[in-house]
């Protein structure tokens, strides 16, 4: 094995005259994006899971019904049963608010830091923290797919 092939990939380095802040401070904005990706995560389950709620009502309120107690549903039915999350908005509503908004500008704005700063190049941060921690020779400890044996 040669040292080259001890290296990362070069779309997962610096490019040349890149200060290492530089890119500590191009991977904290990346770190920020990821933790966005995961709100955004939560926010689809949160509206999954409201619409589930919901539905799930709906079937309790129809069952109630079947069996003559119209009395105890009325009310769930007017007023709770496809009632708005928050105002004006079901959470699909505000999913995408969300997206077009908050969570785009945000993959923008990181993008144009990548683009500008370290030639688009994404992870370099982890790039470096994975070649200072891997063990170089070690079988799982590869620099690179390219690196591992080929099968046969």
């Amino acid at each position: 094995m040669d040292d080259a092939s001890e290296l990362p990939s070069p779309d997962h380095t610096a490019p040349a005259g890149v200060p290492a802040e530089v890119v500590d401070a191009v991977g904290k904005i990346t770190e920020a994006l990821e933790t966005c990706e995961r709100a955004r995560g939560h926010l689809y389950s949160f509206h999954q899971l409201t619409g589930s709620a919901d539905i799930q009502l709906g079937e309790a309120v129809q069952a109630l019904r079947d069996a003559g107690r119209s009395d105890v549903v009325e009310r769930i039915e007017r007023e709770l049963l496809g009632r708005n999350v928050i105002a004006g908005r079901w959470t699909f509503q505000i999913v995408e608010d969300y997206d077009d908004g908050y969570w785009s500008l945000f993959r923008e704005l990181e993008r144009e830091v990548r683009e500008s700063l370290v030639g688009g190049r994404r992870h370099i941060y982890e790039a470096r923290m994975k070649q200072r921690e891997r063990s170089v020779g070690e079988a799982g400890h590869e620099a690179t797919p390219a690196e591992l044996p080929a099968e046969g």
